[in-house]
């Protein structure tokens, strides 16, 4: 990234912050004339606020076809004469605002027709994946549609008076936005449409929009560049609430089956159990209840009176932590039926709606629920002897859904934030469930719009509060490499932005000592942040430093980034640095194993001094190359100990174990070694998920904080590559490896999607042979290897015979 691009960024980021405007230049594409951004006038930028514009206009005939762009910060839901029809925009940051496109042709009709938009902006409220700049609104038609809707001074807006906000929960729940209170007497329940008698004012004019030009921006066009969406519409599919699993205040009911009513002053509690959990726009109708408050709270699992979440299917002894994600309805008796929903979806398994009445009664027509996530459509199989495997699988799948939305997220409830070492394990699941790359390519450009002046990305983004994990730079070039292995013509991607993957390598070759290790390295908290893993001892997941730096793991991570970069620059950059960087990459795997290695135990220390040791500096030290390859197997052997049924070794040092998240690696690094039929062995910690009833994959082991983290869903990835061994063999999937590795399956069958068509294998033993029928997209080849034999392969249905020791 330029110089000048990335003082532009860092400018749109503090203006940002304080919510001050920039100067909005033209740029690239041309806008139509007189076309602004428009907002409500005299509003206070840094609070909360929902709006709503409209445009009234008369059409003499009705097209079949109008495209409309809309933008809005921070978001948009759009209606064109009292019909949904769609929302955005994405989430990006200020240089890359992205704008959605709709064809509201059949929606529009002969005489006076309504375009109106509820914007909202959270303010000091707002998530921390939102970035914003102040509340504002934008429509345009392209010059050919020839209908005046543009967005200037001829549209109204209103502020909706009926919502307030509830700031939530523990420390980080927040980071999600806040909880919504709409008050149905002060709603305007006819907005939407031309009749509408609450006063509306005329929209202020503030900027002509610019737009994301080819090449960067001056620092002083350095806000809402607008630029075009280009995933898919978000998935939106109807859904229950949950099954009633508990009430108080009622003798019984069929709610949500049936309606509900309950009479005037009167308190009910039900508690609805979805079954697996979910992320969903919750929609409640009710009739009458003027002066009723009615509290939806949501959860992913009950605690008991410990503050223990225990098994996640048992209610018994178990309540709803009221400080949690809630929304209020106050209903208002004003419309026969009122009903709600909130701005943003929520995240929960467990439901509980809290109603309390006043002088009236109210009768809760339907609590229904509408399902929201990307469009993710699962093309793969995996269905072995192990029928746990396919409840591993099916958790996996659903964790990897949940969490993956306009961007990809570490959680749904806690922090819906996209973060490089959740994502890059997400993208590879992505691949490899859906063959869809699109989501993973947003994210890539993502990060590599956040670099900083030093070089490095930023560790999660869009974000509006900057924070640095530099080591997440580091994986951000193995999700390039990655993306380059699986996904067919990367060759322009990978070459934008190889210079970024350079930046963030020359940020760390300055950081090395003249042995090659890093140096002891900056950390002031969470904001600048050296995160390997969640794992005692490690002080905030940073692994231990001696004096003068020289952390292995650190140190390991910067060395298979160099080797990952290596590999791109030998195809698409300057093979010269290509070789600068395996030649430094060797320096530091070199003095790892000479510095840290410990004969005493087998094992690399975490430092040179080595008074520790982890598993991650040795499943490191394998996947590197520092520990000698006659020696990695009896390394992960010794390292997984208990977990393979080994017996303790007594003169074994305490080990830092590998969390969920960083047994990716661990699964990579059996892989290095040959160690392949182990990988069903170390499937225990999900086993034990699966025996505590989590439908989604949780963030670290009990007690946990989130019950639903991507980053633990690698399992889906790991059965496809590793058990059904199918993977690539050259960049682009141009070639494919299978090598299964069944361990003690007696069959399975799987499927992946490739970018030429599906991949499909079907194993069994039978009297200490292996049946083997592979068939291959046409135009796809590659080599099947087993049991020390190997075979080549050609598109189409083959079988072999293959017999194992």
């Amino acid at each position: 990234m330029s110089t000048a691009r990335k003082v532009s960024r860092i400018l749109a980021r503090v203006c940002a912050w304080f919510c001050l405007p920039l100067p909005m230049m033209m740029g690239g594409a041309a806008a139509p004339h007189g076309l602004h951004w428009i907002a409500p006038g005299g509003t206070n930028q840094g609070s909360p606020g929902v709006y709503d514009f409209r445009k009234v206009f008369r059409l003499e005939s009705a097209p079949s076809r109008c495209i409309v762009h809309v933008s809005a910060d921070n978001r948009f839901l759009l209606y064109v004469n009292g019909n949904r029809v769609g929302e955005g925009p994405a989430r990006g940051d200020l240089q890359h605002w992205r704008y959605e496109t709709f064809n509201i042709g059949p929606l529009l009709r002969p005489g006076e027709d309504v375009i109106a938009a509820r914007v909202w902006n959270f303010g000091d409220q707002a998530p921390a994946a939102q970035i914003s700049l102040r509340t504002a609104f934008l429509l345009w038609t392209p010059e050919h549609e020839k209908i005046a809707v543009d967005t200037d001074s001829s549209w109204q807006v209103r502020a909706e008076q009926a919502w307030g906000y509830e700031p939530t929960g523990p420390p980080l729940l927040s980071l999600t936005g806040p909880g919504e209170v709409v008050d149905g007497s002060r709603y305007d329940w006819q907005w939407m449409s031309a009749e509408d008698a609450a006063s509306w004012s005329t929209a202020a004019e503030i900027a002509e929009p610019q737009f994301a030009p080819s090449e960067a921006p001056s620092p002083a066009a350095a806000t809402w560049m607008l630029m075009p969406d280009t995933l898919p519409v978000m998935e939106s599919t109807p859904e229950i609430a949950g099954k009633l699993v508990r009430s108080t205040g009622v003798s019984s009911t069929a709610f949500p089956a049936a309606p509900l009513t309950v009479a005037a002053h009167t308190h009910v509690s039900l508690l609805l159990d979805r079954g697996v959990l979910t992320t969903a726009y919750p929609q409640l109708a009710v009739s009458g209840g003027a002066g009723a408050r009615i509290r939806l709270t949501y959860a992913e699992a009950l605690y008991d009176d410990h503050g223990q979440k225990g098994n996640r299917s048992q209610i018994s002894g178990k309540h709803m932590d009221p400080r949690m994600l809630h929304d209020v309805f106050l209903p208002g008796g004003v419309v026969a039926v009122e009903t709600f929903e909130p701005l943003w979806w929520r995240t929960w398994r467990y439901l509980q709606m809290d109603i309390d009445t006043g002088n009236n009664a109210v009768t809760v027509r339907s609590l229904r629920a509408r399902y929201t996530a990307y469009p993710f459509q699962k093309r793969a199989l995996f269905r072995s002897s192990d029928p746990q495997l396919e409840k591993i699988w099916e958790v996996g799948w659903r964790t990897a859904r949940v969490d993956a939305h306009e961007t990809y997220m570490d959680c749904p409830y806690y922090e819906q934030t996209q973060y490089i070492g959740d994502t890059r394990i997400e993208a590879l699941v992505s691949y490899v469930m859906s063959g869809d790359d699109r989501l993973a390519r947003q994210a890539l450009l993502s990060f590599a719009d956040s670099a900083q002046p030093s070089g490095l990305t930023e560790s999660r983004f869009p974000a509006h509060g900057i924070q640095i994990i530099p080591p997440f730079s580091l994986l951000w070039i193995g999700m390039l490499h990655d993306f380059w292995m699986y996904r067919p013509q990367t060759a322009s991607t990978v070459q934008e932005m190889l210079p970024q993957a350079r930046a963030v390598l020359d940020h760390f070759r300055q950081l090395q000592r003249a042995d090659g290790l890093l140096g002891k390295l900056p950390q002031n908290g969470f904001g600048l942040w050296n995160f390997v893993d969640w794992t005692a001892p490690y002080l905030i997941g940073a692994p231990p430093e001696d004096s003068d730096g020289g952390s292995v793991p650190l140190s390991l991570q910067f060395a298979a980034a160099l080797q990952n970069a290596a590999d791109m620059e030998q195809s698409f950059g300057d093979p010269s640095r290509a070789a600068q960087d395996r030649t430094a990459a060797q320096q530091i795997t070199t003095t790892v194993f000479q510095k840290a290695w410990d004969a005493r135990f087998g094992l690399l220390a975490d430092t040179p001094a080595r008074a520790s040791f982890s598993q991650h500096a040795n499943i490191l030290g394998v996947l590197t190359g520092a520990i000698p390859q006659e020696q990695v197997q009896a390394v992960l052997k010794k390292i997984l100990g208990k977990e393979l049924g080994n017996d303790s070794d007594a003169s074994m040092p305490p080990l830092a174990s590998a969390s969920y998240y960083f047994r990716f690696y661990l699964a990579r690094a059996l892989d290095r070694a040959g160690l392949d039929d182990l990988y069903l062995r170390t499937l225990g910690p999900w086993r034990n998920m699966l025996d505590l009833g989590l439908t989604t994959w949780a963030e670290a082991p009990e007690p946990t904080r989130s019950d639903a983290h991507a980053w633990s869903s690698h399992p889906n990835y790991d059965l496809l590559t590793l058990v059904a061994g199918i993977r690539p063999d050259a960049p682009g999937f141009g070639r494919v490896l299978i090598a299964p590795h069944l361990g003690s399956l007696t069959w399975l069958e799987a499927v992946m999607p490739h970018p030429k068509g599906d991949i499909r294998v079907h194993y069994r033993r039978e009297g200490g042979s292996v049946y083997a029928d592979i068939e291959l997209p046409p135009g796809v080849q590659g080599r099947f290897q087993l049991a020390g034999a190997e075979r080549e392969l050609h598109s189409g249905l083959q079988h072999f015979k293959v017999r194992q020791p």
